[in-house]
Order: C-alpha cells, then structure tokens, then sequence
C-alpha cells in the first residue's frame, strides 16, 4: 500500500519545453486534439482549418461547434496575453462571423481577462468568448500532460442576463425555441452521463443536433421537423464521396443483422450528394406531452 513518503511530485512545465514553437508545434498539436480543448468549454469541436486566412493575416485554427453549428476561432499565445493578440482575436472574430471565441494562452494578465469578461456582458447571446489557459504537468518522471482550465466564460447568470436583454417579440418568438432547449438539454445529459456517448453540456434552443461519431467519418443526427416528424440518422460525411459511399454499401450489405437490433431503417444512399446516411423516423412533435416525449427521448438513445 502506497505511504506518504512514496507519493511523487507533480511539477508544472513551461509549455515551450514540449511546443518550443507556437506555430510549428503548438498548432497543429491543438488541431489533432481539438476534442480535449472542447471537452474543457463543454463543446462538441470539429477542427476546420490550421492557418486560416483572415485578409493578411492567419487564424491558428478554425473550428465549427457540431451541435449548434457555430464558428469557433481559437488564437493561441505561449506566453503571457497582450494586446497584439486581443486586437487579432476580435479581427478574426469579425472575419469569420464567429459563435465562439477562444483565446489560449500560458496565461492571463486581469486586464485581459477584464476584456474578455466585458465582451461576454456586453454582446449579444450569438457569440461567446473565452479565455484558456494551457498547462503541462508530469508527476515524478512520467510524460507531460497538457490541461486546459478555462480562466473567463459567460456564466449562467451572464446567459440569462443576455437572453432577459431581448426584445418582447424575440422572446415570444423563442418560447418554441425554450422547449427544444429543455428537450434537448435532457437528452444530452443521458448520453453523456448514462452512456458516454457525449461530452457536450449546454443545450441550445434548435430543432436539431449533431453527435460527432470517431474517427471523424460520420455524424449522428437527431432532430424534430415542422411536419411532425422526429429522425434519428446516422450521415457518413468523410472528405471523399467515393469512400462514404462504399461505407455505405458495406454496412448495407449486413442489412439484416442490423436490422436485427433496429428496425424500421431507411437506407439513403442519396447518390446526387455527398454524404449518404441510414435514419428512422416517428411522428411526435416539440408540442406533444412530457409523457411522449420522454418516450421519444428514449427512443432516440
């Protein structure tokens, strides 16, 4: 049994001794492991793009928030925050239209943080922003690990805050909205806790949500539409028509056995477009009682 005189130290790193440069090293590290960074902003990332072009300039990584399909730019710093990166930020944050804005750094002057917060309060509830800071740390002599801890986010009472900001209209107009959030909300809190399906956290007020299935070659969709219709699918959307359309024929050839375990499937090979998918469907609406639409939440997982 381990004592207190076998317990080892935990030492913090540079970030510099495993990334010595930030964008030959640090960014396309960042951009193979977009999942662990979207697991600290309780997001579902799917990585765009390294070195994005913004006018003259370059994002270090363009991401798409899966399930409310957001923009996400990400500027990444190894030292301390300055001013330089908090003006590229908002540059690139206009330029792509950004939902999301992440700032990571080794770390964070109050001032920036100051800003960040500011931002949060002061702009609508389209966009976030966030501030991250990048951490290695190596117990006695294992290998470092990277950890992100969020330093600045809009908080609930901020969100409330940004949602209560909207016109009379808006809100009535979002009371539908309301209900696909708390429909949603509970179905990503049983895929996440009870089946480790996601890591995503915050559900949003749409229709419609994407599960980005690993490795990256196809999502998982699930939705309600306005002909009283909900849809479970499963899209096969890798970058090459050709290979997503003969994924789909080879899980079409075991068309029995898996329809074994699930019925009712339609197999969409959808020809004309990129990405062919298998889905089934039953007729519900965001209006039903909470009684059938816990039993459509079930069914759905």
């Amino acid at each position: 049994m381990p004592t207190a005189q076998s317990l080892a130290r935990i030492e913090r790193l540079h970030p510099r001794s495993v990334w010595p440069n930030e964008a030959q090293d640090f960014t396309p590290w960042l951009a193979s492991h977009i999942y662990q960074l979207g697991e600290a902003l309780g997001l579902e990332l799917e990585l765009q793009s390294e070195e994005a072009p913004v006018g003259g300039f370059s994002l270090d990584i363009l991401a798409r928030e899966v399930g409310r399909d957001r923009p996400v730019i990400v500027e990444n710093q190894l030292e301390e925050t300055d001013h330089r990166h908090l003006g590229q930020l908002l540059t690139y944050a206009a330029g792509y239209d950004a939902g999301v804005v992440v700032w990571i750094a080794r770390e964070f002057r109050d001032k920036h943080r100051a800003a960040l917060d500011l931002l949060n309060r002061r702009t609508d509830e389209a966009i976030e922003f966030f501030g991250v800071v990048v951490e290695v740390w190596r117990i006695a002599d294992s290998p470092p690990a990277a950890n992100f801890k969020v330093v600045t986010a809009l908080n609930e009472w901020g969100k409330q805050t940004k949602q209560d900001g909207r016109s009379r209209h808006q809100v009535g107009l979002s009371e539908r909205g309301e209900h696909y959030r708390k429909y949603f909300q509970r179905l990503i809190d049983l895929l996440r806790d009870e089946h480790s399906f996601t890591y995503k956290v915050e559900a949003g007020e749409q229709n419609e949500y994407w599960f980005r299935a690993n490795p990256g070659v196809a999502q998982y969709y699930a939705a309600f539409s306005r002909q009283r219709k909900t849809t479970v699918a499963v899209w096969i959307d890798g970058s090459i028509k050709s290979e997503n359309q003969s994924r789909f024929d080879t899980l079409k050839q075991n068309k029995d056995e898996i329809e074994a375990e699930l019925d009712d499937l339609n197999w969409e090979r959808r020809d004309k477009y990129e990405a062919p998918r298998i889905a089934t469907y039953r007729d519900a609406s965001i209006e039903d009682t909470e009684e059938t639409l816990e039993d459509i939440r079930e069914w759905m997982v």
